[in-house]
């Protein structure tokens, strides 16, 4: 009843929250959900690009591969972690990390919260289409079950070359696009200060996807967003993962990926 009474955000302010600079990043998501963490680092090609994390996790007795595009929560951070947009070194840490799990058969979570892959000069160079197309391909032929959850911003390709999941989540306030609102606005109506409406009538929300059916669930985010309460945040998150985890891990593989195929196939003929 309480949550009944709170007034529905509308998108751009779930925009804003999805944006919050204190909101639960994918690091503290792994910190806290996983009772134990071991993290790899470089594509084995270039470099180690730090707007994302991966490793070795473990949760509540089962081993997972955990994967995360990671922003910062302050100016240092963002820096460091480039606010989140990963090069192409960064997609092919995160492939070679799932190619890993494939091999020692362990389940692959990734937590996706970034506006969208680097758009520099170098990243192009070093071929960042061809680095996020080929994660979309190979993730449809990965033999382990993946979880792929928005947890903040899910923006365009950036987002989706970790998107291929068996199970795709979304946080109540995350947001999941093709591209920023002001990017749409800018487009489309050549007025980058139109943003709200834009996110008005892209049905980026939660909400709005899973009745699209491109998403699987919503999971519920403290009063306010997840920075209110990170713990219970995190809590909620577990909780939502580990019964996924029980009912992927009992299906073959064939099955497993004749499932995978299908729900993009579908999507696909939605749109």
């Amino acid at each position: 009843m309480e949550r009944k009474s709170i007034k529905k955000l509308t998108a751009w302010e779930r925009v804003e929250i999805a944006r919050k600079q204190d909101r639960p990043n994918a690091l503290y998501y792994i910190n806290n959900i996983c009772d134990s963490f071991i993290e790899f680092h470089g594509d084995r090609a270039f470099a180690d690009d730090k707007s994302v994390v991966g490793g070795i996790g473990e949760i509540e007795g089962i081993n997972v591969t955990i994967i995360g595009i990671v922003k910062g929560n302050n100016a240092k951070e963002n820096i460091e972690r480039n606010f989140g947009m990963p090069n192409p070194e960064g997609y092919k840490k995160a492939l070679r990390l799932m190619k890993q799990a494939e091999k020692f058969k362990r389940p692959i979570i990734c937590l996706i919260d970034t506006p969208g892959a680097y758009p520099g000069i170098g990243a192009e160079e070093r071929g960042q289409g061809y680095a996020i197309a080929q994660n979309l391909q190979e993730m449809f032929d990965i033999k382990v079950p993946i979880i792929s959850i928005i947890i903040g911003e899910g923006g365009s390709g950036g987002a989706l070359a970790l998107g291929v999941g068996d199970r795709v989540f979304m946080l109540e306030n995350a947001i999941y696009s093709i591209l920023t609102p002001e990017g749409f606005a800018s487009i489309l109506w050549k007025d980058a200060s139109r943003s709200k409406e834009a996110a008005e009538v892209m049905g980026i929300t939660a909400q709005e996807l899973l009745d699209s059916g491109i998403i699987d669930k919503v999971i519920r985010e403290p009063i306010g967003g997840a920075h209110i309460n990170p713990d219970k945040m995190a809590w909620r998150l577990k909780r939502k993962i580990l019964p996924e985890l029980e009912i992927l891990r009992a299906m073959n593989t064939e099955e497993l990926l004749e499932a995978r195929y299908n729900k993009f196939r579908a999507m696909g003929n939605f749109y």
